[in-house]
């Protein structure tokens, strides 16, 4: 509403400074041009000259006393500066001529008196046939916020506007009077408005320069802060590639060593069995020399162990180790035959019990340079040793309860530890027991009444054993520092998925080795590392087989899970099938009625041993590659109908050792004729009548024969019957086993 005001006082102001009779034009200064002096908006609505701000307050520009209000005598007439009526008439620079006191204005017909403004800020009146106009020249505005209202021709300000000369605001005083301006004066207000604008626009274009300058400069700043981080990153990240392939090539390694360590060890188990089995035979040979009236029942006897050796021999392919039966306590080796000690065994005795006697050992011990056995030596307390140079300490089979903080100060280099089958418990064995120990290697704790994980066990650690203990619990911080642990075995414990923290095994970041069975998992446990190459969770009460279960564990290559309670029904889809490494599964002894689909791509050993398997589903095996190698379907429910044509597809060229002894079946399945590979078949224990000509062999196949072993004792075949072309595959007749046979 106020620019309202001010275009409302703006128009009085110009029709007060028009001439009131004919011929009566503007003033003229004393040069004889016209007066048009520009005025500017005070704050309360007034116009001013700029040069009049800067004179006394007495000769500002202001209306006249002689200037009639509204409401007059006059009132409806135009209204004039009585001023403009002493003066000299003059003529506008802006004359029409017109006839009969109308005026023609480009092209119209204007009346006398008649007002009109042919464009913006300029006013023009017909006056006796003359069209006298006026331009109106705006002020430059000293003020924050200028306006121009819309309509009108000038700027006003929004706030009041204070005197040139530092006074306060212009007041609007009526009683003020109006002077005059001189052109020059006009010309030199103009000229100092236009230098003001010209510098003000200067400053702006300063201002706008350098707001880009640095704009530019913030931008290429900017620039160069994300290139050198960019850089940065891109360092970073090559150096995380490296250190993860240097890390990755020593895991490889470590693996590598560990795998040569394993095949070390278990070849000398075997020498070691076949050691001991040959001692037994040669014991029972000498048994069966002084015993001539049983001579017949122990040449049987003798036949039945040798298939039972056989059959050990044959099951190459089994890296758990299948057992027919349940599992069984291991045959202890036969006593050895005592001999006279010779003089050198006894000067060895009696230097092993003065050593014993010089490090203060109870008799039963014995020490060597680096090792000292004191095996159920009825120790009741942990010995104070004193030997830098010992590294293997064993005291298996005492009745040990506690460990001091300072048990391991005497014996500092110590890598190997024996502790199963004490007393010992987690409230009697100090946090500071194992600190010292900056050497060790292998700790084991079997057989004895732990509850929690030992604390500050040495970081150096590789292989720990805490089997047949009380553990009840394993937190997040039971295996702290324990990042070079590569063997963990926890097997009979009180273990279950609810007391496993998920974080337990977040540290163990080289472990490959993991026992869980013999506990209360109803599930497998999450957490497991990334690392991990071997699984057995053994004789738990795994009833399923999630999505998600072994998404972590990338790198798995065997998995036991024997002795559960699994059914086909129960393992998803994805549980495993598209894992790259897992080659071995045992699934013995679970609740399996069918082969379970959907096992992973890779596999090699499957083992199924002990379910109640009816029937195995054509194409399960397709998938595979390259191929199933160990399959073994012992002990189950198969019939003449288990098995489809194309049950075995997708194995003819891989299967190596298939065992489908002690099920129904009563006929030799279909596609084991197919089998280029097979070296050892196992149809033993069933109902089997006929062998037909290529129900075993292929009569086309000209190659050289493959077929190993072939077990078919214990069915209802007459071995007259059967065609000599039959086992034409066969390397050895003397590698078919035919007898006994059932009658009936």
């Amino acid at each position: 509403m106020r620019w309202l005001f001010v275009l409302a006082g703006l128009c009085l102001l110009v029709m007060l400074m028009l001439p009131e009779t004919e011929g009566r034009s503007q003033p003229l200064n004393q040069d004889g041009e016209k007066l048009r002096g520009r005025r500017r908006r005070t704050g309360k609505g007034h116009s001013v000259s700029k040069a009049e701000s800067s004179r006394p307050l007495n000769t500002r520009l202001l209306p006249g006393p002689n200037i009639p209000l509204n409401g007059g005598k006059n009132a409806g007439n135009p209204l004039f500066l009585q001023s403009y009526k002493s003066l000299p008439e003059q003529h506008s620079s802006y004359t029409i001529p017109g006839k009969q006191g109308q005026c023609v204005y480009k092209g119209l017909t204007m009346f006398d008196q008649a007002m009109w403004s042919p464009k913006p800020c300029v006013t023009c009146r017909c006056t006796g046939g003359r069209a006298v106009c006026d331009e109106i020249s705006c002020p430059i505005m000293h003020c924050h916020f200028p306006f121009t209202p819309p309509g009108d021709c000038c700027p006003v300000c929004m706030e009041p506007v204070s005197d040139l000369s530092g006074d306060s605001p212009v007041p609007n005083d009526p009683g003020d009077t109006m002077t005059t301006l001189t052109q020059e004066e006009i010309q030199r207000i103009l000229w100092h408005e236009e230098e003001e604008e010209e510098h003000l626009r200067r400053k702006e274009r300063e201002r706008k320069r350098r707001r880009k300058q640095r704009k530019e400069k913030a931008e290429e700043q900017r620039r160069l802060v994300e290139e050198r981080r960019r850089q940065e990153e891109e360092a970073l990240k090559v150096q995380e590639e490296k250190e993860e392939e240097e890390k990755r090539r020593r895991l490889m390694e470590e693996e590598e060593e560990m795998r040569r360590k394993q095949e070390e060890e278990r070849r000398r188990k075997e020498v070691v069995e076949r050691e001991a089995r040959e001692q037994e035979r040669k014991q029972e040979e000498e048994r069966r020399r002084q015993e001539e009236k049983l001579r017949e029942q122990l040449r049987a006897l003798e036949e039945e162990e040798d298939g039972e050796e056989d059959e050990e021999e044959w099951l190459r392919g089994d890296v758990f180790q299948m057992s027919p039966h349940e599992p069984k306590e291991p045959d202890l080796l036969p006593a050895p035959i005592p001999r006279p000690p010779t003089q050198i065994d006894q000067e060895r005795g009696e230097e092993e019990v003065q050593e014993s006697r010089r490090v203060g050992l109870p008799p039963g011990c014995d020490v060597t340079d680096v090792t000292m056995t004191c095996d159920n030596a009825k120790l009741n307390y942990f010995p104070p040793l004193a030997m830098q140079e010992l590294k293997s300490l064993s005291l298996e089979g005492n009745n040990i309860s506690s460990i001091p903080a300072e048990a391991f100060n005497g014996i500092p280099n110590l890598e190997w530890i024996n502790l199963g089958k004490n007393k010992l418990t987690s409230a009697r064995i100090s946090a500071k027991a194992f600190r010292s120990l900056r050497f060790l290697g292998r700790l084991y704790l079997d057989g004895n009444l732990l509850e929690t994980i030992p604390l500050n066990l040495p970081p150096t650690l590789q292989e720990l054993k805490i089997n047949e203990n009380k553990l009840r619990v394993i937190d997040q911080k039971s295996f702290t520092d324990l990042g070079s642990l590569v063997t963990l075995e926890l097997e009979g414990n009180l273990l279950s998925e609810g007391t496993v923290d998920p974080l337990a095994f977040s540290h163990l970041r080289q472990l490959s080795y993991l026992r869980l069975g013999q506990n209360h998992f109803r599930t497998v446990p999450q957490g497991l590392p990334n690392t991990l190459l071997e699984l057995y969770l053994e004789n738990n009460l795994i009833e399923e087989i999630s999505d998600a279960v072994f998404n972590q564990t990338t790198n798995l290559n065997v998995v036991s899970l024997r002795h559960n309670r699994l059914d086909e029904t129960r393992i998803a889809p994805l549980a495993w099938i598209n894992h790259r490494n897992l080659e071995s599964i045992d699934l013995s002894h679970n609740e399996l009625y069918l082969v379970p689909s959907y096992l992973p791509r890779p596999l090699v050993h499957l083992v199924l041993v002990g379910n109640h398997i009816e029937r195995i589903p054509g194409y399960v095996f397709a998938h595979m590659d390259p191929g199933l190698e160990y399959l073994y379907l012992s002990y189950n429910r198969l019939d003449g109908e288990g098995v489809e044509p194309e049950s075995f597809f997708g194995s003819y060229q891989s299967m190596v050792e298939l065992c489908l002894d002690h099920n129904q079946l009563v006929n030799v399945p279909s596609g084991i004729n197919e089998m280029n590979s097979l070296h050892f078949l196992r149809l033993n224990n069933n109902r089997i009548r006929n062998i037909p000509e290529d129900g075993l062999c292929d009569p086309h196949h000209d190659g050289d024969s493959t077929l190993v072993a072939l077990r078919l004792e214990n069915n209802f075949i007459n071995p007259e019957k059967i065609s000599p072309k039959a086992f034409s595959c066969v390397r050895s007749s003397s590698s078919v086993v035919l007898k006994p046979q059932r009658t009936k």
